[in-house]
């Protein structure tokens, strides 16, 4: 099997997510046990997000990720899955 550089690529950036989801996982129940409500931890996180983003790409790239992230919340990609009928 032929491996390309996209393929390479794409595999080390979905390490990339997989090591940052579980890094914010473990700080997500960290805050949970110091018994800090989840809308604080959720605000906490989404502004330093948002603060470090603007810091490195400015209100274009916030926007693109705002807007991104508006579409998989309107698909329902944050919720709970369902069953659907």
């Amino acid at each position: 099997m032929h491996v390309t550089v996209a393929d390479l690529e794409a595999l080390i950036e979905e390490e990339k997510r997989t090591t940052c989801a579980e890094c914010h996982s473990a700080a997500w129940a960290e805050g949970l046990h110091a018994g800090i409500e989840p809308e604080i931890i959720a605000e906490a996180a989404l502004t330093t997000a948002l603060t470090e983003l603007g810091k490195r790409g400015g209100e274009e790239a916030l926007m693109a990720l705002l807007e991104r992230m508006r579409e998989r919340a309107l698909a329902g990609d944050f919720l709970p899955a369902r069953t659907r009928h």
